[in-house]
C-alpha cells in the first residue's frame, strides 16, 4: 500500500543508496554499496569551486566488502568521488581496520569502536548498515543447512516476524519456536 498523497511540494534533496552482492569466481563474495546525495538547488561550497550545482552529487561514496561464506571480512575498499570537503577522502584507509572482523551480532559496535567519531566518516559508517543486510541477503540462499540454521538462530527476535513465538517461526523454523506466554503483572515487576 503506497503512502498517502502529500501536500504540494518540491523536491529538495535525494539520497540514493544502492547495494549489490556478487559471487566471485574465487569463492569469496563482494558486497558493494554506493551512496549519492543530490540537492535540487545550488549549495555554496568554497572547496568545490564556490558551489555545488543543483543536480550535481554533493556526496558520492562507495564501499566494497570482500567476505567469505562465514561473513569474515577479507578486504575493504572505500572511495569518495564527491564530498563537501577536500579532506574527506583522507579517512578511507581507516576502513581497512575492518579487515579480519566478522559480520554478525555485535559487529556494528565493533565498527563504531574502529571507525566511529573522528576515526571515520559518518556516511561510510551509515553505508555499512545496508551493506550488512545485503551480505546476509546475498549469502543466505547459498548457505549450507547448518549455516542456515545458525543464521536463523541469529535472526531470532530481531523483529516481529522473527519473534520466537511468531506464526512464521512456528511454520518455517519449528525447532526455534517457543509458544508465546503473556506476562503477568508479577512477572513485569
Amino acid at each position: 500500500m503506497p503512502l498517502s498523497k502529500p501536500v504540494k511540494r518540491r523536491l529538495s534533496h535525494r539520497r540514493t543508496i544502492v547495494c549489490e552482492g556478487y559471487e566471485r569466481d574465487d569463492g569469496l563474495w563482494d558486497i558493494e554499496g554506493r551512496m549519492v546525495d543530490v540537492k535540487s538547488d545550488n549549495v555554496e561550497n568554497q572547496e568545490r569551486g564556490g558551489y555545488v550545482a543543483a543536480g550535481e552529487a554533493f556526496h558520492d561514496i562507495r564501499m566494497r566488502l570482500t567476505i567469505d561464506q562465514s561473513f569474515l571480512i577479507h578486504q575493504v575498499e572505500a572511495s569518495m568521488d564527491a564530498t563537501p570537503f577536500q579532506m574527506c577522502p583522507g579517512i578511507v584507509s581507516h576502513y581497512k581496520r575492518l579487515e579480519g572482523t566478522r559480520i554478525g551480532r555485535g559487529w556494528h559496535k565493533q565498527v563504531q569502536a574502529l571507525t566511529g567519531g573522528v576515526e571515520g566518516c559518518t556516511h561510510l559508517n551509515e553505508l555499512l548498515k545496508p551493506l550488512t543486510t545485503t551480505a546476509v541477503q546475498t549469502l543466505w540462499p547459498k548457505a549450507s543447512e547448518s549455516q542456515a540454521k545458525t543464521g536463523a538462530k541469529g535472526m531470532l527476535n530481531t523483529c516481529h516476524t522473527w519473534a520466537e513465538f511468531s506464526p512464521a517461526i512456528a511454520k518455517y523454523q519449528p525447532h526455534l519456536f517457543v509458544p508465546h506466554q503473556q506476562l503477568t503483572e508479577t512477572q513485569d515487576q
